[in-house]
């Protein structure tokens, strides 16, 4: 030990002698406490042999490379010395120079593994960087209705986020520095989003997102809806305490409402926006809110967006915008309560139809931007002018000669299985790969019906032949023209026709 100690010029070779020990025992804590990244020991030692120190030093250091030295040219020496990974096994008597070229060849190897730990590093922070990101763009584009609930779900399992609940509400952070002539301070804002973090980053219940610097959202889901509002409004009274004990900074948190399905999580988002706004109003722009907060007809929009046209908006605008939206002049929380409204059904449409909501609709990620811009109610009219004909303009080009096709062939597939009582519109988009949304839009586009009066109307003209040209029980014919329910056909056919099929057998038999 003192011979490799003392003959070898260490530091010019490019090494630091940490320390010996004259058994294995002796040599544990010091190699605990110097963590080396060589350790050179023999075979044959008093209490513990170096195999067995070599197998502590794997199990508990594996990043130690071991040089063992041993006077015994024994084959199972040097196999049990391969088996625990040891990095050398060299026989005595080891020369300065032979001991200093295994060095520096284990020196190259550990080089090597370090440039490796470090890549492996870089890429693992790089992909947590990439899949955090990809996280809250997913949620943004969920709480703006930007993506459909079938995507939201696929989505939400590839970045390893549970998004399924009974319930969702939205809550909106808003944190602004308390001197108004103070500049933004970057690292104010970084504090409060540390703490929110630290509150509900933890909480598999509440996911984050940052929608700018300045604003947080969170997505809460619940078994019920007072569960959401009971856990939303504590977590975010202490945030807010924590936040304004902690930093230069006031912060507003609103919530929206409790919603059930994820295709209207938009919904409680926009409410939570509003109310947002609503705190930055004066208080003479803010004391008729609650009066002048007028909701808009979802059905109507939604409807306009399915089978409307552009050539159509000034009389759409005129009958269900026109008169509030001569108060965006005035009311400046009510300009923003109807285009959030409007921009994130819009863009729910969009998305319904499969759409990329980035890509045709950039505004639903500009609404500060837009909303600047609209003074009157003929800008007001203008801007939303152009977001229904952007809408438009995707139903319009996305309805092409393959969505004809899955038409026809649905139509085909209807035709042959109207009679079976199972038969679901959501399962027939879902074959087709659309989602229930579309399909109905389309359906009803090419054929000129619903998808429920369609095959309404082969059952009854199906019914009509059986009981012309048949004597089945209407009970049977009921069966087989897919009703589960006699009594419920015979309701049916007389309200399509205006008799009874007894009444219509009848009548037959005597013409």
């Amino acid at each position: 030990r003192e011979g490799i100690r003392d003959n070898v010029d260490w530091e010019s070779e490019g090494f630091k002698f940490c320390g010996n020990a004259p058994d294995p025992e002796v040599a544990l804590p010091l190699i605990e406490a110097l963590k080396p990244d060589v350790v050179i020991t023999d075979i044959k030692m008093p209490f513990m042999d170096g195999l067995q120190l070599s197998k502590i030093i794997r199990d508990y250091m594996p990043w130690i490379k071991v040089i063992i030295l041993s006077g015994h040219n024994e084959f199972e020496y040097a196999q049990s010395a391969v088996k625990l990974g040891v990095a050398e096994y060299l026989l005595k008597p080891v020369s300065a120079q032979d001991l200093l070229k295994v060095l520096k060849q284990l020196s190259a190897m550990l080089d090597l593994e370090e440039h490796e730990r470090q890549e492996l590093k870089s890429l693992q922070n790089t992909a947590e960087s990439n899949l955090s990101l990809n996280r809250e763009k997913f949620l943004l584009r969920l709480v703006m209705g930007g993506i459909s609930s079938a995507e939201a779900i696929d989505q939400s399992q590839q970045l390893g986020l549970n998004i399924v609940a009974r319930y969702y509400l939205v809550g909106l952070l808003r944190a602004e520095i308390c001197e108004d002539d103070r500049a933004f301070d970057y690292h104010e804002y970084e504090k409060v989003q540390t703490i929110v973090t630290n509150f509900a980053g933890n909480n598999p219940d509440v996911f984050i997102a940052h929608k700018d610097m300045e604003e947080l959202v969170f997505l809460m889901k619940g078994e019920t809806s007072d569960q959401c509002l009971e856990e939303g409004s504590f977590l975010a009274g202490l945030i807010k305490k924590e936040v304004e004990m902690q930093t230069d900074c006031k912060v507003i948190v609103e919530l929206g409402t409790p919603q059930q399905r994820l295709g209207d999580i938009h919904f409680s988002f926009a409410e939570a926006l509003t109310r947002t706004k609503r705190n930055l109003l004066t208080p003479a722009e803010s004391a008729g809110f609650e009066k002048d907060l007028i909701k808009l007809n979802r059905k109507e929009i939604n409807n306009y967006l399915k089978f409307g046209s552009i050539q159509k908006f000034d009389e759409f605008f005129a009958k269900e915008l026109g008169p509030v939206s001569r108060l965006v002049e005035r009311s400046t929380h009510l300009k923003h309560y109807l285009y959030i409204d409007l921009i994130l059904s819009i863009g729910q449409f969009i998305s319904d139809l499969g759409g990329d909501v980035d890509e045709v609709l950039p505004e639903i990620y500009q609404i500060e931007d837009k909303l600047s811009n609209i003074h009157t109610s003929e800008s007001f009219a203008s801007t939303i002018r152009n977001l229904f004909s952007k809408a438009f303009g995707y139903r319009i080009n996305n309805f092409n000669q393959e969505r004809f096709t899955v038409i026809q062939q649905a139509k085909a597939y209807i035709e042959q299985h109207f009679c079976d009582a199972d038969l679901r519109m959501e399962d027939l988009a879902t074959k087709f790969g659309l989602s229930p949304s579309y399909f109905s839009t389309v359906f009803r586009e090419s054929v000129g019906e619903t998808f429920t009066t369609y095959p309404g109307r082969l059952r009854e003209n199906y019914a009509k032949e059986l009981l012309k040209t048949t004597d089945l029980q209407c009970a049977e014919i009921a069966h087989r023209c897919g009703y589960n329910d006699p009594h419920y056909f015979s309701s049916v056919f007389k309200k399509k026709t205006g008799q009874t099929p007894l009444q219509f057998r009848t009548q037959s038999q005597d013409s």
